[in-house]
């Protein structure tokens, strides 16, 4: 007999549609399995056989082939165990086949005949909808993940016994509702801005770069407040719209990283790796290519202390990123697409001791300084909209008792700012300043005669690239949004100038 069970895979973060297909047929007992597979699906052959045993089916001996097509995408993970096992169940005719018509399966198997969780169910899903399959038998770890989206008929199954039963009406499974908890929404203590005295210049940079998701780099000595007002950054940032909460929980399904209460991420993701991360880690890949930290900081802060600790090839890997919104890894097996739009925050020391220029606490050398500051190249440096020096903190600033600005203060302010962008930019499909595409950003960022002479003045006196004016402007329209103005005036420009001109800063070259 034949049977044919629909069933779905992971290409990067998007799912892909499967069609397990078995035969059953007289001649030697034989169990074969085709279409392109990796050795853990091939693997499979032996845990379904021993896990429908123990589940209490016998198979006669007969001639078994499965095929999982399409033949031309390779099959990658332990998703196929479940529809697998149905599909020769059905063969077999324990099951009736009109009743796994339209029904995607999913999961893995243990030897016990258990349906154990996978990794990616998300991604699954959610394709599963856009081709109008509306019912899923899942394992019961992933039922919860799969609930989140709209419209599906969810079924969590614990064993392969309890889904044959759903199947052949002997005792219905329950359909998963809808979660309404949503992750990331608990209460839980968080650092706040307040905590930060002094520093007003850091607090103004931080808010502007939160507020249009500029990238944003500090430079200043140990101990000044540059990881402190990093880590608070979240503090400050809107909550996610439901369209970038779906992109993100779709990179943490597929990395393995959701909570296990389940719901969708609520809150923008931040990711803060050790300098000593690897390329691979920083950018995503791997035989099987997964997704990196930049992924993992999609729509949310990629946090790098220490910037010029990390291997310099490793920090150049960042430029096309950073100008694209999406990296793309090939392999021999194909070429797989991860999201990367992330605002870039970086930390870094003026010199190698981090002092420099205080002459009573550094004893770097010129060349010294060159060597170290060399590792941090024109290219990268262009694509960061903006930069503050932060000086070294004074016995009045650290402990006087002043009335520090919280979080919550400051959020108010970029609540505001962001739906001042978000009303002006809909109609283009943009959410921020930051993602203005560079042809249109005369028309939306208009200027008047005064501020388009200074915009020329700056451009040749300061020896700007293209992307970097364009940069400086985006800036500006932000900085004018913080103050409700209507149009982009020279001081916004002059204050978005203020926080570029250490891109010109070489080994104390510059004034």
């Amino acid at each position: 007999m034949y049977s044919k069970i629909l069933s779905g895979t992971l290409h990067g973060v998007e799912g892909r549609l499967i069609v397990v297909e078995a035969d059953v047929s007289e001649g030697l007992p034989v169990f074969n399995m085709v279409g392109f597979l990796a050795s853990e699906v091939r693997e499979a052959s032996e845990r379904v056989r021993t896990a429908l045993k123990n589940a209490g089916f016998m198979l006669p001996p007969k001639k078994v082939t499965v095929n999982l097509s399409p033949a031309d995408v390779r099959k990658e993970g332990t998703v196929f165990d479940l529809p697998i096992s149905i599909a020769l169940l059905t063969a077999y005719g324990y099951i009736p086949a009109e009743t796994v018509n339209g029904v995607l399966f999913a999961g893995e198997l243990s030897l016990s005949g258990q349906v154990l969780g996978i990794r990616g169910i998300l991604p699954i899903v959610d394709f599963a909808r856009s081709q109008d399959i509306r019912r899923m038998i899942l394992p019961y770890d992933n039922r919860l993940e799969a609930a989140m989206i709209p419209g599906m008929e969810i079924y969590g199954a614990v064993s392969l016994k309890q889904v044959v039963d759903h199947l052949t009406g002997v005792k219905p499974m329950e359909v998963e509702r809808q979660p309404v908890f949503m992750a990331g929404e608990e209460a839980e203590q968080m650092p706040d801005f307040s905590e930060i005295r002094g520093q007003k210049a850091l607090k103004r940079a931080t808010e502007i770069a939160a507020s249009g998701m500029h990238n944003l780099m500090y430079i200043g000595p140990p101990g000044s407040g540059k990881s402190m007002a990093a880590r608070r950054i979240p503090t400050i940032m809107p909550t996610l719209s439901y369209e970038e909460s779906i992109e993100i929980t779709k990179i943490y399904s597929v990395s393995g990283l959701l909570p296990s209460s389940g719901g969708l991420l609520r809150k923008r993701p931040f990711r803060m790796p050790h300098h000593s991360v690897t390329a691979q880690a920083l950018i995503g890949g791997g035989t099987i290519p997964k997704p990196g930290e930049i992924s993992l900081a999609h729509h949310g802060v990629l946090f790098l202390d220490e910037f010029l600790e990390f291997q310099k090839y490793v920090i150049e890997m960042l430029r096309q990123p950073l100008e694209d919104g999406e990296i793309t890894i090939s392999r021999l097996h194909g070429s797989y697409s991860f999201p990367c739009s992330f605002m870039l925050v970086a930390a870094m020391n003026p010199c190698p001791c981090g002092y420099y220029p205080d002459p009573a606490r550094c004893r770097c050398t010129k060349p010294q300084i060159d060597r170290y500051l060399h590792k941090l190249s024109e290219p990268l440096l262009d694509r960061i909209d903006m930069n503050v020096s932060v000086k070294r903190m004074n016995y009045e600033d650290l402990y006087e008792k002043g009335s520090e600005e919280t979080s919550a203060v400051i959020r108010s302010r970029v609540l505001c700012a962001q739906q001042i962008q978000e009303q002006r930019l809909k109609p283009y499909g943009i959410r921020f300043n930051s993602g203005i595409p560079s042809n249109l950003l005369d028309e939306i960022c208009m200027l008047g005669k005064k501020e388009k002479e200074l915009r020329k003045d700056i451009f040749e006196r300061f020896g700007m690239s293209a992307r970097g004016i364009v940069r400086l402007l985006k800036v500006a329209r932000t900085i004018a949004d913080l103050e409700e103005a209507d149009q982009v005036e020279c001081d916004h420009i002059w204050e978005a100038l203020t926080y570029r001109m250490n891109d010109y800063y070489r080994g104390g070259t510059a004034e």
